[in-house]
């Protein structure tokens, strides 16, 4: 990105739009200055102009929910960034997946959020679990067992998905298969690998093809 070709206002400032690489749902409206620009590039996390600090702030430095920045672009008048990102959380200070939650127009959504972030919030789920174990927590006990007890459960999931694909049974296929992508998934966090690993891979294959 050639920074010398944006706009900025009086103050130094862009909008700074950022959407879901994934999902494409808005997550916030923030801004930037050249110098938010030049450390986002840098270190490929999202990077802001706090106006009311009038500071630099890098997204989750104190949540832990930052944001990949998969690409920043600029629209035709150039005076306005839109960056696309794989968040590491929600997006939110309220702990929302996205700022734009509530509605002024308009019917709501039959389904808040996409399928990507339900994913994405039960991996944060899993994450925090990991770091802060609660008493009676299903997951805090298996995480607490360790690899051997998690990994066990995934051949078992998965038994139990063929077993209901073979019975023809709509609904226990869902809830099985929802199972196992919570046990998978639970062994990636153990791992310290993430969704997002995953995804990657399954992007560069799909390139490949």
């Amino acid at each position: 990105m050639n920074i010398g070709r944006i706009q900025f206002d009086e103050n130094g400032l862009v909008p700074a739009i950022i959407q879901d690489a994934r999902s494409k749902e808005v997550l916030t409206l923030a801004y930037m200055n050249e110098a938010a620009m030049k450390q986002t590039i840098e270190s490929g996390e999202t990077v802001l102009y706090s106006r009311s600090r009038q500071s630099l702030w890098r997204k989750g430095e104190t949540s832990g929910h930052t944001q990949q920045v998969i690409s920043m672009k600029y629209d035709c008048d150039r005076d306005a960034i839109l960056l696309q990102v794989i968040p590491n959380g929600p997006a939110c200070h309220k702990g929302e997946v996205t700022c734009f939650s509530s509605t002024l127009y308009g019917e709501e959504k039959s389904t808040p959020h996409s399928y990507n972030y339900i994913l994405d919030e039960l991996e944060w789920l899993l994450m925090e679990r990991k770091k802060v174990p609660i008493e009676g927590s299903y997951t805090s006990n298996m995480l607490r067992q360790g690899l051997d007890r998690i990994a066990k459960k995934v051949p078992e999931e998965a038994g139990e998905v063929v077993i209901a694909a073979k019975n023809n049974d709509h609904e226990e296929l869902a809830e099985e298969t929802a199972d196992l992508f919570f046990h998978t998934l639970l062994l990636l966090v153990d791992r310290g690998l993430s969704l997002s690993d995953v995804l990657q891979v399954l992007e560069i294959r799909h390139r490949k093809k």
